[in-house]
């Protein structure tokens, strides 16, 4: 605590987080991403034919041994009350490693969706740029003599030429009337 100059009192600062006083117990700290990364390791492991195989032959050899040897050598005797706390124990290990993997792949999913938006997203910009490029040219070019255009038009002075060529010479040879 740090005692005010002010008002003269011990008062806790709240903008600032308290640090840790010696000889008190202290957790031990982790990485949650090694955590999580060691939590889907184990949960694509529960969900293979290879821990189903395990797992039968385990159960297969825990009801043999505890059935077939002689009494001293059994651990756990018939209705297997030591097994059934054995699988609930690994159940209730499994589900919420199972959960923690399922929201990391979930907010893996989310961030690609969301690149994948974003990437769409830049697409249609692209697209609707390019269809206005394109609607420009096409408006720029109807407004270009082209080589046909031209052709066409040089077709008709020639035909154009050609009537007024020939009423020339049919009013030559017309004789005047006066």
């Amino acid at each position: 605590m740090e005692t005010s100059p002010i008002t003269g009192s011990n008062r806790v600062r709240l903008d600032q987080p308290r640090t840790a006083r010696p000889g008190l117990l202290t957790l031990p700290s982790y990485d949650p991403e090694a955590f999580g990364v060691l939590s889907e390791r184990i949960a694509r492991f529960l969900g293979t034919g290879r821990f189903i195989v395990w797992m039968t032959v385990v159960i297969i050899v825990w009801v043999l041994w505890n059935t077939m040897l002689p009494p001293a050598a059994r651990f756990d005797e018939y209705p297997f009350i030591f097994l059934t706390l054995v699988l609930s124990l690994q159940a209730s290990y499994a589900a919420p490693l199972i959960l923690l993997a399922q929201n990391r792949q979930d907010n893996r999913d989310r961030v690609n969706m969301e690149q994948d938006r974003a990437r769409s997203d830049r697409n249609i910009a692209d697209t609707e740029y390019l269809a206005r490029e394109v609607a420009a040219l096409r408006h720029g070019l109807g407004e270009v003599a082209t080589r046909a255009f031209i052709t066409s038009e040089l077709g008709s002075i020639r035909s154009e030429l050609h009537a007024l060529l020939k009423e020339i010479d049919e009013r030559r040879g017309a004789p005047e009337s006066l």
